[in-house]
């Protein structure tokens, strides 16, 4: 049997594809800031940035392998060492600003799954404020998770899988549940299904708030880079990687369009989500919490035992999403620094980021980079206002951060479409004209989603804060990478 024979088929690489890009949470968030208007963004994304970006990793992934292929290896083949490394280093640093996010929010699942409801805005100790306090216990949830990590983490891994299948579990709770509350409502809607682009979100009804919600559409279709080394791995790929990017687009926002549709089931955005203790933080449980109300409610429970039944809904939710953090958590606090360290020229580092300890951890970068996310973590809860503000700030700065590397690997498409001696197993851009025409769409739309982002909250009058927040990481991260290849190549020069 050929090697094209025994790769992987159709159905396991849509499945593959699904279980990376498909998030539960995004469903919640995008009927929060949107309602039904997100379900038009969201297939609009996996039109013009889902399939052709997936088919341009796809391409990069093919042509340039390797043990140490990867995001550093495509640009450096495509554009240059040094615009590679600040690439790399800016797709590093959405992972450190992903774990200033995630270990403050782990807190909101970790509360809810022993009290039925997020709880951390009810933390007040030593004259702290609940979000100050929060920004305490994600310190401490770093050092611990790194503590471990450096050990090596096979066995939690495994454990925090169930995570992983209790939040895929939640999707079949809302189909079947939504189902159930639809017909006993007598298929009426909680939230009336009228202007399609028109939010109930009061910051997300002007032309800019709808524009800023685009990256959060694209941020939906995250970990595609992923998806580019899996050519080599499927069977027939000229035929079967074009197919199942396309079928899985069309599956994940069919999914994304579903979902969002059957939360204005049960929710009404008024009655349920416009409060001041709803934010981005917690909005998965809040609406989780709301479904298994009007579940009780709709099989006739009484009103005591429909919030009962409201509360052990996100007690479920709250343990599988902790559980799904947790183990996010312990990959990703070594896996992209490994990546960025081992897979960039050693001399860029300092000599004790590159030695690996008796379990194969970069230990003493570990630590060095958990200082940085706990010195960002304690200026982000002491400087933010109140837990709306800090879990909003959180969300926009992971966002942006995450979807602005793309910009590199899409902006280095066409130079490594032009480069001459590159064997190309895998070809879907042929001719040049297509190549620059999809390259120039989806740049476009990747950085005007972000510009909007990160501007909305001056052009809407709110003041400079949210936008500084922004923009910080990414200048603070691109001056860092900078002034360390500068670095390295003084230190090539004199020797």
């Amino acid at each position: 049997m050929s090697k094209a024979e025994k790769g992987m088929t159709l159905g396991a690489l849509v499945m593959m594809i699904f279980t990376s890009v498909f998030g539960f949470a995004n469903g919640p968030v995008a009927f929060y800031l949107m309602g039904y208007g997100s379900i038009v963004f969201y297939v609009v994304a996996a039109i013009l940035f889902f399939i052709p970006f997936a088919l341009m990793m796809a391409e990069f992934g093919s042509t340039i392998k390797g043990e140490n292929s990867g995001m550093y290896k495509w640009l450096e083949v495509s554009v240059g060492p040094r615009f590679a490394f600040i690439g790399t280093f800016m797709w590093f640093a959405s992972y450190v600003v992903w774990m200033v996010s995630t270990s403050s929010k782990v807190w909101i699942p970790f509360t809810t799954t022993f009290a039925g409801s997020d709880q951390t805005q009810k933390l007040h100790m030593f004259g702290l404020s609940s979000t100050q306090m929060v920004g305490i216990l994600a310190c401490v949830w770093m050092i611990i998770v790194t503590l471990v990590s450096i050990k090596g983490v096979k066995g939690i891994v495994k454990i925090t899988s169930l995570g992983g299948l209790a939040v895929t579990s939640l999707n079949v709770v809302l189909i079947v549940i939504s189902g159930i509350i639809l017909v006993t409502n007598g298929g009426h809607l909680a939230q009336p299904f009228d202007h399609i682009l028109h939010s109930p979100n009061p910051s997300y009804q002007s032309p800019i708030g709808l524009l800023g919600f685009a990256v959060f559409a694209i941020f939906a279709y995250g970990g595609l880079e992923a998806v580019g080394g899996m050519v080599d791995k499927t069977r027939n790929p000229e035929k079967t990687f074009p197919k199942a990017v396309v079928l899985s687009a069309l599956i994940i926002s069919v999914g994304y369009a579903l979902g969002i549709f059957l939360w204005g089931v049960s929710t009404n955005w008024q009655d349920v989500l416009s409060g001041d203790t709803t934010n981005l933080g917690n909005i998965s449980y809040v609406m989780m919490n709301n479904l298994g109300v009007e579940f009780g409610k709709g099989i006739g429970l009484s009103q005591a035992a429909a919030i009962s039944m409201g509360n052990w809904f996100a007690r479920y939710t709250g343990l599988g999403m902790f559980l799904a953090y947790s183990g996010a958590f312990f990959t990703l606090t070594y896996s992209p620094l490994k990546t960025l360290i081992m897979g960039t020229p050693k001399k860029l580092w300092p000599k004790k980021f590159t030695e690996l300890n008796e379990n194969g951890m970069p230990s003493y970068a570990m630590w060095a980079q958990c200082a940085i996310v706990v010195a960002i973590i304690l200026i982000a809860s002491f400087a933010a206002p109140d837990p709306s503000a800090f879990y909003n700030i959180l969300t926009l700065m992971a966002n942006v951060s995450m979807t602005l590397p793309y910009l590199f690997l899409i902006y280095a498409f066409p130079k490594f479409k032009k480069k001459d001696g590159l064997e190309r197993p895998f070809e879907v851009y042929k001719s040049h004209g297509m190549t620059m025409a999809i390259s120039v769409i989806v740049f476009l739309l990747v950085l005007g989603a972000n510009v909007f982002t990160i501007f909305q909250p001056i052009i809407e009058g709110a003041g400079p804060h949210d936008t500084l927040w922004m923009i910080a990481g990414p200048v603070g991260f691109s001056v860092v990478g900078i002034l360390l290849y500068q670095s390295y190549v003084r230190r090539s020069k004199a020797e």
